[in-house]
């Protein structure tokens, strides 16, 4: 009698024991999917205004070239800036460490030609600043704008075998001194 009781509380103890461990796994399963859920959100919103924020310095560069900047010209180049300082400031406690590097390199070549363009607005250009080295900076930043996208497509598991080639910035931008 006493060898069945104690063999059902141990049937009993094992099976309680699955049940937490099942539970756990299911909670750390969720918390995975949560996790690649946020991240995703947040690379498509990076990708995103990325993307525009580099757009509107183009449209803004081309503006400066066919007619007078007008003041909601600025606030359209103000405002994809703001957008992107947000998703990029949100990025930055969300996003492993590899992608965060590379999405700085992007947030600082951005807020360079920004900068730049903003000085040629003003007409108080740095020595050696044209409009012709704005562009010539604000395309760099679609390359490195690929790099950002095939490092965020590699962390969510999408990228393909196309994108297996290294994504690495261009030196310049790894330079702490830049």
């Amino acid at each position: 009698m006493a060898g069945t009781l104690g063999g059902s509380l141990l049937t009993q103890r094992a099976s309680e024991r699955a049940r937490r461990r099942e539970i756990e796994l299911v909670r750390d399963h969720e918390e995975v999917s949560e996790s690649l859920a946020l991240r995703r959100t947040c690379y498509v919103e990076l990708n995103r205004d990325a993307r525009q924020f580099t757009t509107a310095i183009s449209q803004f560069l081309h503006v400066m070239q066919e007619r007078r900047v007008e003041e909601a010209d600025r606030a359209e180049l103000d405002e994809a800036k703001r957008t992107h300082r947000d998703t990029y400031s949100q990025a930055q406690l969300i996003v492993p460490d590899d992608v965060l590097s590379c999405a700085s390199a992007v947030n600082k070549a951005l807020n360079r030609v920004y900068g730049q363009v903003k000085r040629l607005d003003r007409e108080e250009p740095k020595p050696g600043e044209t409009i012709a080295g704005a562009f010539s900076a604000q395309a760099e930043v679609w390359e490195l704008l690929k790099v950002l996208r095939t490092l965020m497509r590699r962390d969510l598991g999408v990228a393909s075998a196309s994108d297996d080639a290294p994504a690495r910035l261009p030196a310049q931008l790894t330079d702490p001194r830049s």
